[in-house]
């Protein structure tokens, strides 16, 4: 069982937005595991977090681009040490040259990190010629790419540092015949709306079924909780599960420009404008240095340590 420390009830209240004592509660219920404290806040109506926070853990840029006809994009994200590196203007060019790759290779961090810029250095040359420049470690850590036969793929880069990067990059592949300018506007603004609304998939069908299984799993016991018994629960949980899915789907979600619209109805009335199908094939969303653990230094601690050693 895990030390229920003050830092990791105090990283818990951080996240959660739950009160101190809730927080120090749900971890010792939960022998100081992080995400199940948090689904047993949930459960409790004692939080309305459901996802871990989104502060940035890793530095560095993402970088976007789109291929001259419109009909492919992509996203990659190049790490480093310090947030004062994607102010360089040498990393910024090398993570745009990066994305310039990347539109010319279907395949992943592997396949671009083995190919060669338009100055013709290999792309994993490149990232170890900067590390040495620069002085900090970096790395390819991840690449996404979208295409469609018709239509138009749309990049949004959010708190843009330079041309083309910034700290969040979303691609959206709209597919369809007719004005391709008009699609790539409509990309645009659903690009905006993922940027903002970080949905779990595009349609209730694409949903992980284990990230469902748990959710549902957490409204059947918060309505247990609440006094309800099982087989009624059961049957609330069902409604639920549907509110939850237009909160987390795309498709199902209100749109941020315009809420009384879904994002389902802005691609039909667009379909209607242009007079043939349209359709969303895919999203790519991309924010800097989420899922990575960022070591924090406590110097505070360092300074007691080192003067318990004097």
């Amino acid at each position: 069982m895990a030390e229920v420390t003050a830092a990791l009830v105090k990283d818990l209240r951080e996240k959660s937005g739950a009160g101190m004592m809730d927080c120090k509660k749900a971890l010792q219920e939960t022998a100081g595991d992080m995400d199940a404290a948090i689904d047993w806040l949930r459960t409790k109506g004692l939080s309305k977090a459901a996802k871990k926070s989104d502060r940035a853990a890793a530095e560095g840029l993402v970088a976007g681009k789109v291929s001259g006809d419109g009909k492919t994009g992509v996203v990659i994200e190049l790490n480093a040490e310090t947030d004062f590196v994607a102010k360089n203007d040498t990393f910024q060019q090398a993570a745009r040259d990066i994305a310039a790759v990347a539109l010319g290779v279907d395949g992943g961090v592997d396949a671009i990190a083995a190919a060669k810029t338009a100055k013709g250095e290999v792309v994993s040359d490149l990232i170890t010629n900067l590390i040495a420049t620069i002085g900090e470690n970096m790395r390819l850590r991840r690449a996404a790419r979208l295409s469609v036969s018709q239509g138009a793929v749309a990049l949004y880069l959010h708190n843009a540092q330079g041309e083309g990067v910034g700290r969040m990059g979303v691609l959206v592949a709209m597919e369809g015949a007719g004005d391709t300018a008009k699609l790539a506007e409509v990309g645009r603004k659903i690009a905006m709306h993922v940027a903002a609304t970080a949905p779990l998939s595009l349609s209730p069908a694409d949903l992980d079924p284990a990230v469902v299984e748990k959710e549902r799993e957490i409204q059947t016991e918060i309505a247990v909780e609440s006094g309800k018994p099982r087989e009624i629960a059961e049957k609330m949980v069902e409604g639920r599960i549907r509110k939850w899915q237009e909160e987390v789907v795309l498709l199902k979600q209100p749109f941020v420009m315009n809420p009384d619209q879904t994002i389902e109805q802005l691609v039909a009335d667009t379909a209607k404008d242009l007079g043939s199908p349209v359709a969303v094939k895919g999203f790519v969303r991309f924010a800097l240095g989420e899922g990575v653990e960022k070591k924090v230094d406590d110097f505070a601690a360092e300074v007691a340590q080192l003067s318990s050693q004097s």
